[in-house]
C-alpha cells in the first residue's frame, strides 16, 4: 500500500492507495502533520511519497524522518512515467506535473489538457505520445476577488456564493459575474483553441473550484478532484525499485 503526502500552501493532504484504488483522503496541518501517525496506523503502508510547495518545518521533517517505510521526496530529479519537455523543471510545481501524470495514467495515448482550478488556475498539455509540453498559470478565483478589492479604493471584497445574474445589477453582482464568468470564458477559450489543433483532445478538470460549461464542452471534460494524489501514487509506483 502507498501513502501519499501532499503538502500545499494552506494545508496538507494524506491519501491511502491500494494499487490504483484510492481508499481515503485526510486533511492535516501543513506546519505539523500532527495527524500523520494516526493515519499511518490505519493502513499497512509499504512505502510513501511526499511532495511540497512550501519549506518544511522542523516538526514536519521529524514526522517524515520517523516514518518506518521508504519515503520518496518528489523533486526535479525524480524519474517520471512521462517525458518532461519543460525547460526549467526545477521551477515546475509538483502539483502541476502530478496532475498531468494522473490524467495520462487514466487516459494514455490521448492528447490531454489538464486544468487545475485552485489558488491559481493552471493549464497543462500532454500529447498522445506522453510528452508534457508545458502549461500556463492564471490567477485563481479567490485571487481575482481579492485583487479587485485590494487594488482599488472602493470595490468591496465579494464572496463567490451569492446572487448571480448574466450582467451585474449592483456592484456585488457585477464583481461576482465578472470573476466567475471571466474564468468560465477563459477555460472554455483554452479548450476551444486546443481542440482546433488537437481534434481528439480530452480535458481533465481538477481543483477546489467548480465552474459551468456549455453543453458541447461538457462531453469532453472529466472532473476529478483527486488527480494530484493519483498522479503522485503513479510516480511512487514508477520509482518502486529506486527507493
Amino acid at each position: 500500500m502507498n501513502l501519499i503526502i501532499d503538502i500545499g500552501n494552506t494545508a496538507a493532504k494524506m491519501a491511502a492507495f491500494c494499487g490504483n484504488e484510492l481508499l481515503e483522503v485526510a486533511h492535516d496541518s501543513n506546519q505539523t502533520l500532527e495527524g500523520l501517525p494516526a493515519f499511518f496506523r490505519k493502513y499497512p503502508f509499504e512505502r510513501a511519497i511526499v511532495a511540497t510547495v512550501i519549506d518544511l518545518t522542523e516538526a514536519v521533517k521529524n514526522r517524515l524522518h520517523n516514518l518506518p517505510v521508504p519515503l520518496l521526496s518528489l523533486d526535479e530529479h525524480t524519474p517520471l512515467p512521462i517525458q518532461n519537455l519543460y525547460e526549467t523543471p526545477h521551477t515546475l510545481g509538483y502539483d502541476r506535473i502530478a496532475a498531468v501524470v494522473g490524467a495520462s495514467t487514466q487516459c494514455p495515448g490521448h492528447d490531454l489538457l489538464v486544468i487545475d482550478a485552485g489558488t491559481c488556475i493552471t493549464y497543462e498539455f500532454i500529447d498522445s505520445a506522453g510528452r508534457y509540453h508545458g502549461g500556463n498559470i492564471s490567477p485563481g478565483m479567490q485571487m481575482r476577488f481579492k485583487a479587485l478589492h485590494q487594488f482599488t479604493g472602493r470595490l468591496p471584497l465579494v464572496e463567490a456564493k451569492g446572487r448571480r445574474v448574466p450582467m451585474g445589477k449592483d456592484t456585488d453582482t457585477a464583481i461576482r459575474a465578472g470573476v466567475l464568468r471571466g474564468i468560465e470564458y477563459e477555460i472554455a477559450g483554452y479548450i476551444t483553441e486546443m481542440r482546433h489543433k488537437y481534434p481528439e483532445l480530452l480535458v481533465f478538470l481538477t481543483g477546489g473550484d467548480d465552474f459551468s460549461f456549455d453543453t458541447n464542452l461538457k462531453s469532453i471534460i472529466f472532473a476529478d478532484r483527486f488527480l494530484v494524489p493519483k498522479g503522485l501514487n503513479r510516480i511512487l509506483d514508477y520509482n518502486n525499485d529506486r527507493i
